[in-house]
């Protein structure tokens, strides 16, 4: 029997009959093992440095560089699923194999990431190198129960001169740089300088006005106190004039004063006098007046009404009256239509005869139409050409001519012949 212990920077797995699992004491453990049936192995904790040297790759563009990083790996203590992985993996091996297998691991990586990225990437931004590699490998590691600690990019190097052209572009940028800068801070200076010379310029015309203001203020001033002075000289000088005139104007005032006094009490004498023949017309003009003015109102009202029922009486009678005539009209028009009916009726059912009774009934009106202006002649005189008749015989036959010519111009009007139709009712 024997008893075993390990360092605080080591993993003791013990392993063999009766231990499955083994038995596994981190950092300072110890057990009591057997030597002939049992095992007993180390596994160191402790950071494991690996210098990663990759040579000739090619970058994102074909141009080759040769890159060199160093890495800090080690075996998590406290990380069981790691530990176990790490237990499978490296137990057993020394600490050169173990640094081997890792570094290959991240030589990998670093010349993987080499090909995804230009020179100017990987020179500009180191960290973000580092970083990257650092993420991808993380990965694998785990899987190999290992952990990185830290990568970093120390060096990035080529054959060809192409760095040595970037530091040079830089170089002269940055010698360009400096000489805008010192152009710029010259011309800073010149404004600055011109600056301060009108800081200055401005500083002695600012102290010039100043001046010149206090001096105008003091003759202001001055001729302010001159005035004053002369004013109370004067004022010294025409006190006595001017309190003697005060005097006067004193008892002008006074006077007049008792002028206005005396002026009102006139106009409140005259304001009673026409207040006392106010009220004297009142009594003795404008009572009797309104009273009369009251009696001319109630005639004029009583007159205004009697009219009214007069005017509405009168309007009554006409209005019966008028309903009176409308109904005679209107009975007469219902007779008068009445027979024009039956005329009508007459006419239609004897047609000629009744136009030729027509005629007949209205000749002799006609006629007396005809001699109507001969009888209102108090004068005729007449004219007749050699052998026409002459005397009443001519105008009595020119008067029946046109009675004559009546059944023509009825047959034109009408299309009845009168002459036949009275032949015919005489047959």
């Amino acid at each position: 029997m024997g008893v075993a212990t390990s360092g605080p920077d080591k993993v003791m797995v013990v392993s063999g009959c009766c231990r499955q699992p083994p038995v596994v004491k981190i950092g300072g453990g110890r057990t009591v093992y057997c030597p002939c049936i049992h095992k007993v192995q180390l596994l160191k904790l402790n950071i494991m440095t690996i210098n990663v040297e990759t040579d000739t790759v090619y970058t994102k563009l074909g141009v080759a560089v040769s890159v060199s990083g160093v890495a800090q790996v080690k075996v998590p203590g406290n990380n069981v699923e790691m530990l176990n992985a790490a237990i499978t993996q490296f137990l057993g091996k020394r600490e050169r194999e173990i640094i081997g297998i890792a570094k290959e691991t991240l030589e990998g990586h670093q010349r993987a990431m080499l090909g995804t990225l230009t020179v100017e990437e990987i020179f500009q931004d180191r960290q973000k190198f580092s970083q990257t590699v650092f993420e991808v490998a993380s990965t694998d590691f785990v899987n190999l129960g290992l952990t990185i600690v830290s990568y970093v990019l120390t060096d990035i190097r080529d054959g060809q001169g192409y760095l040595k052209a970037l530091g040079e572009a830089r170089t002269a940028q940055v010698h360009r740089d400096a000489a805008v800068g010192e152009a710029e801070a010259q011309r800073d200076a010149g404004i600055r300088k011109a600056r301060g010379k009108q800081i200055r310029l401005k500083a002695e015309l600012e102290s010039s006005t100043v001046v010149a203001q206090a001096e105008r203020d003091y003759l202001l001033k001055k001729n302010v106190y001159d005035s004053e002075v002369q004013a109370k000289k004067a004022v010294a000088e025409l006190a006595y004039p001017l309190q003697q005139a005060k005097a006067k104007q004193s008892i002008k005032e006074e006077v007049m004063e008792i002028a206005v006094v005396e002026r009102r009490r006139a106009i409140d004498v005259q304001e009673q006098e026409i207040h006392r023949k106010e009220k004297q017309l009142a009594a003795e003009v404008k009572k009797p007046a309104e009273a009369e003015r009251f009696q001319l109102e109630t005639s004029a009202e009583a007159h205004k009404k009697k009219q009214i029922q007069e005017a509405t009486a009168e309007a009554e009678a006409i209005q019966l009256r008028g309903d009176a005539q409308a109904f005679a009209i209107q009975a007469k028009a219902k007779a008068e239509a009445e027979q024009m009916a039956k005329k009508a009726e007459a006419w239609k059912e004897y047609q000629d005869a009744a136009m030729v009774d027509m005629v007949l009934e209205n000749l002799p009106r006609v006629v007396a139409e005809v001699a109507a202006p001969v009888c209102e002649a108090k004068r005729i005189v007449m004219v007749s050409g050699e052998g026409g008749e002459i005397g009443i015989h001519k105008m009595t036959r020119e008067i029946l001519d046109v009675v004559t010519d009546l059944p023509l111009t009825v047959q034109r009007m009408t299309g009845v012949d009168v002459s036949k139709a009275l032949v015919a009712s005489t047959a």
